[in-house]
């Protein structure tokens, strides 16, 4: 299988709707919410030269776009998604590298961070560098949180002072100082975070019901 992952460009603005598509469809599934993004949006991402998409033979099979906030100052990698006629071959993984490289191309400097309820998108971020942080230490820009709109955890949000909700927060910053020794880097525990994730999902629920 060819599979080229390249910067998106205007020939890709065909795909704008399947990749809207894919991205609701892969939420609906998984049953976890997800920031709708319409194909106007898509293709202006790709207008800007700031998105990665993956085509295999002419055909969709992977994307991802680059959001900037505070100047340049903070950057998100959002909307990864691929086909599924191309999953389980570790796709996701090649797309988010090559968006996460070529963001520090086009925006070096900056603090990449991202959030997701998705476990193999935290193993894939904890593996480019990333760590856990709370919210406070993501970006303040409003335009930011207000992208959460179209979730359906966004009542969450919102009660929570854009403090907390069911996403985990991932920030990988260049200017820390890198400790080159093994047991300093983050150690990706799935079963933790499940278990964590688990936990809260629980408090939220419980917190529902005690205000209904």
């Amino acid at each position: 299988m060819n599979i080229s992952i390249i910067i998106a460009g205007e020939e890709h603005y065909k795909f704008a709707q399947q990749i809207v598509d894919t991205m609701y469809e892969s939420a609906i599934q998984r049953g976890t919410g997800i920031a709708k993004r319409t194909p106007e949006y898509i293709i202006e991402k790709m207008k800007h030269k700031d998105a990665v998409i993956a085509v295999a033979d002419g055909r969709f099979a992977g994307f991802c776009y680059i959001e900037s906030w505070s100047h340049g100052k903070f950057v998100a990698n959002s909307g990864l998604i691929v086909h599924p006629d191309f999953r389980q071959h570790g796709l996701a993984k090649k797309i988010k590298e090559r968006v996460f490289n070529y963001s520090q191309e086009k925006y070096p400097g900056a603090k990449i961070f991202g959030i997701t309820t998705g476990l193999a998108v935290m193993k894939i971020n904890s593996d480019l560098g990333y760590k856990p942080v709370p919210f406070s230490e993501l970006t303040d820009d409003p335009s930011f949180w207000k992208g959460c709109s179209g979730c359906n955890n966004y009542d969450i949000l919102q009660r929570k002072e854009y403090k907390m909700c069911l996403c985990t927060g991932m920030l990988y910053d260049p200017a820390e100082k890198k400790n080159k020794q093994e047991d300093s880097k983050y150690d990706f525990n799935q079963k933790v975070l499940t278990r964590l994730k688990s936990i809260k999902q629980a408090l939220f629920l419980k917190k529902e019901k005690d205000n209904e």
